[in-house]
């Protein structure tokens, strides 16, 4: 994370999500202000905590994107959440230390992956010489003199295991089906997710108080093509080249010091008029959130997790409440605030064109598969953006994900009949729009339904 500057961080998010420049710039700075954070010697880069902001914008204006895309750059631990599937501590529902468990586990997964993909070839290797075992297994028979193999057998058997492993690199067996130990690591998934709620030294007691029963039944036989013993064998042997403790130690750092929580749609956390009992998915989540946001230690199935440098951000389009209506302890924890910009017809067209996932683009790719060539003029493009944009405005503004439907409907006799059009070249032009989109926008009601 040091290379990455603010300004290197803002080119990178531009390459994918148009406009919103002051939110992007935001989030770069709070990232960099995490990796100057950790150059500072202690005592006082313990004192310095996350700058933890609050975007403000209506629904399909980029928030949720910008933030995603910021985790996946810097390969940070990364959770969404919505803010309304949680209750008040002591209430049926999902309270909101889970979220912390939540991040240690895609933390963990994330490192795992990374540690697999580094042994990646070392355990392909190990996987296929398994393989060629079982393979021939039959044929290791035992001399009469009592040894295991004669010289010359041994001599046939090594050709015969180099013959196979020959046809297992050019993929000639994949279809045959083989026996193939393999370890029953369901019983430890069951364990884990029993106990994870508990705290570390209850994990320890109820893992070992299990492994004396799991280790008896933790081989079992399995019959599979080859193909499928490929990867069961590989991962396998992946597993044994890992240290799993250092994969949770790792992981939990990286929560710990790099992650972050995107906590979506926190103003429906704002409810007035409390004259039925007591609101636990609102305020009291709330109240639950403070302790969290501001520094807590949690426990999880990896040991307890420090909050105190998570970032969080919050999101929310705060149409029917402001901010200021959240609790003031709250409205603290998110010091910044980030206004996000109503999107213009000028924004959909380059949103449609610019960004290195473009619908344009991804339609374009969709339909060569087919072998249907999609031509987008600059004024096919223009209309479907007016169209959107004129739509958001006489019904519900849902931002940009208006031109998913718009392009749907564009485009839907085209891909229904794509295999009549194989090898065409199809313009899709401002008549073209028009004529797919007429009638379309008229009625209020009939919008509603078809859009």
């Amino acid at each position: 994370m040091s290379d990455t500057t603010p300004q290197t961080t803002l080119a990178e998010l531009d390459r994918f999500i148009i406009g919103q420049t002051a939110a992007k710039k935001a989030l770069a700075v709070a990232l960099r202000e995490r990796d100057r954070r950790l150059k500072v010697a202690e005592p006082m880069r313990s004192e310095i905590g996350p700058k933890n902001i609050l975007l403000i914008g209506p629904t399909g204006v980029g928030k949720t994107e910008i933030v995603k895309r910021l985790a996946k750059m810097v390969e940070a631990p990364f959770l969404k959440v919505e803010a309304t599937k949680f209750t008040e501590v002591g209430y049926v529902g999902h309270d909101v230390e889970s979220i912390v468990r939540d991040l240690a586990d895609a933390s963990v997964n994330m490192v795992h992956q990374q540690r697999t993909s580094e042994v990646q070839d070392e355990a392909d290797k190990a996987a296929l010489d398994r393989l060629v075992g079982y393979l021939v297994k039959g044929d290791e028979t035992p001399a009469e003199d009592g040894s295991k193999v004669k010289p010359n057998q041994k001599t046939v058997l090594r050709r015969k295991r180099t013959a196979v492993a020959r046809r297992l690199k050019n993929h000639e067996l994949e279809e045959d089906v083989i026996e193939i130990e393999v370890e029953n690591d369901e019983g430890l998934a069951n364990v884990l997710e029993f106990v994870s709620g508990m705290g570390s030294d209850e994990v320890t007691e109820q893992f070992h108080e299990f492994m004396h029963t799991l280790n008896a039944s933790r081989q079992r036989m399995r019959r599979v093509p080859v193909r499928e013993a490929r990867k069961i064998l590989a991962q396998e042997e992946a597993n044994k080249l890992i240290d799993f403790d250092r994969v949770v130690d790792d992981a939990i750092h990286r929560v710990e010091e790099t992650g972050i929580i995107f906590i979506d749609e926190i103003d429906k956390l704002i409810t007035r008029g409390g004259d039925y009992g007591p609101d636990v998915s609102g305020e009291g989540v709330q109240r639950d959130l403070l302790p969290v946001v501001e520094g807590a230690s949690v426990a999880t199935r990896y040991g307890m997790v420090k909050t105190d440098h998570i970032l969080f951000v919050g999101a929310g389009a705060f149409t029917r409440s402001r901010p200021a209506d959240l609790l003031p302890e709250l409205q603290g924890r998110f010091p910044l605030r980030v206004e996000f910009d109503n999107l213009t017809e000028e924004d959909f067209v380059r949103i449609l064109t610019e960004p290195e996932n473009a619908l344009v683009k991804q339609y374009s790719a969709l339909m060569e598969t087919e072998g249907v060539t999609l031509k987008f003029t600059d004024e096919g493009v223009r209309e479907v953006a007016k169209f959107s944009h004129d739509l958001n405005d006489q019904t519900e503004n849902i931002g940009a994900r208006r031109l998913y439907g718009v392009m749907e409907k564009v485009l839907e006799n085209v891909s229904f009949a794509a295999t009549e059009h194989k090898d065409e070249t199809i313009a899709i032009d401002a008549p073209f729009v028009r004529e797919r989109m007429a009638g379309v926008g008229r009625s209020d009601d009939a919008t509603r339904f078809i859009l």
